[in-house]
C-alpha cells in the first residue's frame, strides 16, 4: 500500500523520537545517531532506548519503549538484527506509526538475512508501521522548524532547497561531505537502504509537494516499480504546476544479458539503455558523477532557467574564452550572436583591444568597471540566453570587486548566469560573495558550460506536449493470438518469418508481398504469382540467421533461378546445419531501393517492452546507431527516436536526394509499442531491414523474426 503524505511526515518531521539502541559508547552508531539529534536542535523530544543504560549523553534512559510515558511518532533501531522482529512489535504495541531500522545483516546479506528481513517487514505491516530501511543511514530534515538528524553521519547539511534520496549509505556520505565542503545547501536526505517498505517512489511523491524542495536528486542501483517511478518523474517535470528538475546518478552501467540474446535487439539492448530511456521519457537527467550531480543542483537550485540554447561568456583570460567556447559546442550550447547595438556599447565602453564579440574578452588587468560593462551589455542583449562569468587572478585584479559587480549586476535580467573563478588561495571572500547572491560558481569553465546545457535542455523539454499515446483500431488480435497459439503448440520458442509476417500484417505493418512455398515448384508459383523479381529465404526452426549460413538468395528474375537457388540454399543449409529442420521457404517480392533501418523489441524483466529504432542491415551489431525507448510511445518520443541517430542525416534531404518517409517509421513505432503491450508473450523481436522509401512513398518489412515466451 502506497504511503500518505502523513506517513512520511511522521519521518521527516516527528513530534519524538525514540532511538532504540542509543548508547554513550563512543564510536558506536547508536551514540552517533543519539548524538546527532541531540546536538543538531531537534525541534521535538528524543528519548534514549536501552536497557543497560540509566542514561544516554545525560538524557534519562528508558529500558524500552514500552516504558516511555508519552507518545512516540518515530523510533530509529539500532539493535543486532535478530532483535529487530521482537523491536518492531513492540513499537506497534506502543502505537508508534514510522520506523527507521539501521540495522545490517538482511538481504543485501542473501539466504537467512533475505529471511530476516521479510519477517521485519511482516511485523511492521502486521502493526501499520511505515519502515525505512533496513541497512540504512538514516534521515535528516534541515527544516529549521524541525532539525532532525536521525542518521550517522559525520555532519549536519546547512538549510537549502535541494533534496537527495540516496540508495547508498556511503555514497550518501560522501555526497553530504561534498555538499559542505562546496557550501551547497539540501532541505532533506533520505538513506533508503534495502527499501523493505519505502522505496525511491515514496519520498519521490512527497518531495513532489515539498515547499522547501526545488531540486531532488537521487543516487540510484535499481528502481522498485519503474512504472510508478515515470509516471511521478513525468508528472513533477513537465506536467506539474510546481515543476522541479530531478537529476539521478544511476550506477551500474552493464548489458551482460545481452550476450545470450538471439535477436539483433536483444543484443544491443541492456538494462542501461532501459534507465536511459525510461529517465529520457520522463524528464529525469541523468549524470555520472557526485561532482556533476551537485553541479547541476547549484544551477537549477539558484537560477532561472534559460529561455533557450545561446549561451555569452565574458572573460578576462582569451585563452580560457575558446576553451569555453568549444566546450559550449561540445555540450549542445550555441554561442550567442550580439546585436549591432551591443557590440558598439562595448566598444565604447572597453579598451580598443578587447574583444566585443562572443566571448566577450576584457582583458587580463581588467577591473570590476569592464566587467559591469560587459554584462550589462551581453545580458541586456535579447539574442543572449545565458551568460557564464569567468575570472582569473592577476595581480591588478580584485577578485572579491568583480564578484560583487556580478551578484549586483545579475538579478535585473532574470538570465541564468554561472561563474568560474579560477583561482584557489585566498577565495573565502568571493565563496561568501557568490553563495549570498546566489550564483553558482564553479573550478572550471567546463563545469559551468555543462550545467548551463543541462538547464537549457531541461527548459525545453518541460515545455513538451502531453504524453498522449495512439490507439490503433484497425488491428487484428485474434489473428496474432491463432498464430501464437500454433507455434506454442509445435513447441516452439522461435517464431518462423512466414508466422511472424502474418503477424505484423495484423497489426496493419507494410509487410512486402510474400508466399510460404513448401516446394521448388510451389516457389515457382508463387514467385509468378507475386511478380518478378523475388527474393528466396529458408524456412526452419533452427536457422535464425539466415544469411549467415547462405540460407537467402536476392533478385532472382525467372522461375529456372528460383528453382537453382532453391536447391543451392538446401544444400547450403545441410551443410551448417545437419539435420535442421526445414519448413520450406519464404517466396518475398524484391521491395525498391530505400533506406535500410530497423525496428526491434526486448522485454525487460523489470521495465517490460524496451522498444528499438535504429539504421539496419547486416552490420547492424557492429555500427550500433540505435535509439531505445519503453513502450507505450507517444508520436513525439517516436520521433525522437529517429531524430537521436547519429545518422539521421541519411533519413534526411541529403545531397539531392528527397528525405526519408519518417511519418512511416513513426507509425510502425507506434503500432509495434501496441502490439507488444498487447501480447505479453512476445519475448524479443526485430524487423531487419524495415526499408523505408522516399517520402510520402511509405516503407516495407523485408525480414523479421519473433521469439515467444
Amino acid at each position: 500500500m502506497e504511503p500518505t503524505s502523513q506517513d512520511l511526515r511522521l519521518l521527516f518531521a516527528p513530534r519524538s523520537v525514540a532511538v532504540i539502541g542509543a548508547t554513550g559508547r563512543a564510536g558506536s552508531v547508536g551514540q552517533a545517531v543519539f548524538a546527532n539529534i541531540f546536538k543538531h536542535g531537534y525541534a521535538g523530544v528524543a528519548y534514549p532506548v536501552n536497557p543497560k543504560a540509566a542514561s544516554v549523553m545525560s538524557v534519562k534512559a528508558f529500558p524500552s519503549v514500552l516504558d516511555i510515558p508519552d507518545e512516540v511518532d518515530l523510533s530509529i533501531i539500532i539493535v543486532p538484527s535478530p532483535l529487530v522482529p521482537g523491536i518492531m512489535e513492540e513499537c506497534g504495541t506502543k502505537g508508534i506509526k514510522a520506523a527507521i531500522v539501521i540495522t545490517a545483516g538482511f538481504k543485501e546479506l542473501g539466504g537467512a538475512g533475505m529471511q530476516q528481513e521479510q519477517v521485519v517487514l511482516t511485523a511492521a505491516r502486521q502493526n501499520g508501521i511505515r519502515l525505512l530501511g533496513p541497512n540504512c543511514l538514516g534521515i535528516i530534515n534541515t527544516d529549521p522548524q524541525v532539525s532532525l538528524n536521525g542518521s550517522f553521519a559525520r555532519l549536519m547539511p546547512r538549510s537549502g532547497n535541494i533534496a537527495l534520496v540516496s540508495q547508498s549509505g556511503a555514497v550518501g556520505v560522501a555526497a553530504l561531505e561534498y555538499a559542505q565542503g562546496e557550501g551547497i545547501g539540501l532541505s532533506k536526505f533520505v538513506s533508503v537502504g534495502n527499501k523493505a517498505d519505502l522505496n525511491e517512489n515514496d519520498f519521490l511523491a512527497y518531495l513532489k509537494d515539498d515547499p522547501l524542495t526545488d531540486v531532488i536528486m537521487f543516487y540510484l542501483e535499481d528502481l522498485a516499480d519503474p512504472r510508478r517511478f515515470f509516471q511521478l518523474a513525468r508528472e513533477i517535470t513537465g506536467e506539474a504546476g510546481n515543476k522541479k528538475p530531478i537529476l539521478a546518478i544511476k550506477s551500474g552501467r552493464t548489458a551482460a544479458g545481452a550476450r545470450a540474446a538471439s535477436s539483433h535487439t536483444g543484443a544491443l539492448a541492456g538494462s542501461d539503455e532501459a534507465y536511459d530511456a525510461l529517465f529520457a521519457q520522463c524528464g529525469v537527467l541523468r549524470v555520472d558523477s557526485l561532482e556533476e550531480l551537485f553541479d547541476y543542483a547549484q544551477a537549477f537550485s539558484t537560477q532561472p532557467l534559460p529561455k533557450g540554447n545561446r549561451v555569452a561568456i565574458v572573460t578576462n583570460a582569451g585563452g580560457l574564452g575558446i576553451m569555453t567556447t568549444d566546450a559550449a559546442g561540445r555540450y549542445g550550447l550555441s554561442m550567442a550572436e550580439f546585436s549591432e547595438e551591443t557590440v558598439a556599447r562595448l566598444k565604447a565602453g572597453l579598451p580598443a583591444a578587447a574583444n566585443t564579440h562572443n566571448p566577450v574578452d576584457v582583458l587580463g588587468d581588467a577591473r570590476e568597471d569592464r566587467y559591469r560593462t560587459a554584462l550589462e551589455g551581453v545580458l541586456g542583449d535579447d539574442s543572449v540566453d545565458g551568460v557564464i562569468v569567468i575570472s582569473t587572478p592577476q595581480l591588478m585584479t580584485n577578485l572579491a570587486a568583480i564578484a560583487s559587480t556580478v551578484a549586483e549586476v545579475t538579478p535585473a535580467y532574470r538570465k541564468p548566469t554561472l561563474v568560474c573563478q579560477m583561482a584557489l588561495g585566498e577565495i573565502e571572500e568571493t565563496l561568501a560573495i557568490w553563495s549570498k547572491a546566489k550564483l553558482p560558481h564553479y573550478h572550471f569553465p567546463e563545469e559551468a558550460v555543462r550545467s548551463l546545457a543541462a538547464m537549457a535542455r531541461y527548459a525545453g523539454n518541460i515545455h513538451r506536449d502531453r504524453y498522449e499515446v495512439k490507439v490503433f483500431t484497425d488491428v487484428d488480435r485474434g489473428s496474432v493470438r491463432e498464430v501464437l497459439q500454433g507455434v506454442r503448440a509445435a513447441g516452439r520458442k522461435f517464431v518462423l518469418e512466414p508466422e511472424a509476417h502474418e503477424i505484423f500484417k495484423a497489426y496493419g505493418f507494410p509487410v512486402a508481398p510474400f508466399a510460404w512455398a513448401r516446394s521448388e515448384d510451389q516457389a515457382v508459383r508463387a514467385a509468378a504469382d507475386l511478380g518478378y523479381p523475388v527474393a528466396l529465404k529458408i524456412v526452419s526452426p533452427d536457422v535464425i540467421h539466415k544469411f549467415d549460413v547462405d540460407g537467402v538468395k536476392l533478385n532472382l528474375s525467372t522461375g529456372d533461378q528460383v528453382r537453382q537457388a532453391y536447391g543451392e540454399i538446401l544444400t547450403a543449409v545441410a551443410r551448417a546445419h545437419p539435420g535442421a529442420a526445414i519448413q520450406g521457404m519464404v517466396v518475398q517480392k524484391m521491395a525498391p531501393k530505400g533506406r535500410e533501418t530497423i525496428l526491434g523489441m526486448t522485454r525487460d524483466p523489470q521495465f517490460g517492452p524496451l522498444l528499438m529504432f535504429g539504421l539496419g542491415g547486416t552490420f547492424v551489431e557492429v555500427f550500433r546507431d540505435v535509439m531505445f525507448q519503453l513502450a507505450p510511445i507517444s508520436e513525439d518520443w517516436a520521433l525522437k527516436m529517429i531524430q537521436g541517430l547519429k545518422g539521421f542525416r541519411t533519413l534526411q534531404s541529403f545531397r539531392g536526394a528527397p528525405p526519408a518517409d519518417l511519418a512511416a517509421i513513426v507509425e510502425s513505432l507506434e503500432r509495434l509499442s501496441q502490439m507488444v503491450l498487447d501480447f505479453a508473450e512476445i519475448k524479443e523481436l526485430d524487423i531487419n531491414p524495415f526499408m523505408v522509401f522516399d517520402e510520402g512513398q511509405g516503407a516495407a518489412v523485408l525480414d523479421a523474426r519473433i521469439f515467444i515466451s
